[in-house]
């Protein structure tokens, strides 16, 4: 007696599995590559003649760009359908929040050496300083609330709440560019792709996703065609 043959929904399944945990491992991987390159520079002398500064910097535009990149996610996801990636939003989101982490350490940590007073004064004093830990707030927030049970304990509350991860994207940006003197086209383009990610969150943008995807859809080619004469 044979066993029946295996029918298409197990193979996708498992096609899906597969590609959920190599997008899950590759974000881990790419969000984890800017820290040991840091370390690494560290630890064999390789930072300029300031590495406080560097280290600041060097942490604060990787949590930046982290940040920025769980923002595309979901446009990603609405205008492909691509489900898989789905879960970069969270993974990425996670380590801007630790990347910012490590920038607020060293900032007073390193630059005011943990002092209460140095640091409310160098807070209030400098406005990139202070709209940027309202946006690192906002993340540890967001942190906080990111575990599966407060997702299911939260319930529809928690996507209200979550929506302020843009927020902090535009306050990012502003303290992205605030904290320079100098103003260059690196900052500006970043600054560029977070007011597109903003833009796509209005309602109007809602019928271009839509659109955008039928385009996508009917172009794709199918995956498994019809049975040929020689299957």
């Amino acid at each position: 007696m044979t066993s029946p043959p295996q029918t298409a929904a197990p193979r996708r399944q498992r096609r899906r599995s597969a590609s959920s945990l190599l997008v899950r491992t590759g974000g881990h991987v790419g969000a984890l590559v800017p820290g040991l390159l840091l370390a690494w520079d560290a630890a064999t002398g390789g930072l300029s003649v300031d590495p406080v500064k560097e280290l600041t910097q060097r942490t604060g535009k990787d949590a930046f760009v982290l940040l920025v990149l769980s923002l595309a996610v979901g446009p990603i996801v609405r205008i492909t359908g691509l489900r898989t990636v789905a879960p970069l939003a969270r993974i990425l989101g996670l380590y801007a929040f630790g990347y910012a982490t490590l920038h607020l350490l060293a900032f007073v940590g390193l630059d005011f050496g943990f002092r209460g007073d140095l640091i409310v004064d160098g807070v209030l004093e400098k406005r990139f300083a202070l709209i940027g830990l309202t946006a690192f707030l906002i993340l540890l927030v967001l942190t906080a609330t990111s575990t599966r049970a407060r997702v299911r304990r939260l319930g529809p509350i928690w996507k209200r709440i979550h929506r302020l991860a843009y927020l902090a994207g535009a306050f990012a940006t502003l303290h992205y560019l605030w904290a320079v003197k100098t103003i260059t086209r690196e900052q500006l383009a970043w600054a560029g792709v977070v007011g597109v990610l903003l833009a796509l969150r209005l309602p109007e943008a809602a019928g271009l996703f839509v659109l955008t995807r039928r385009k996508l859809t009917r172009e794709r080619p199918p995956r498994d065609g019809p049975p040929t004469a020689e299957s």
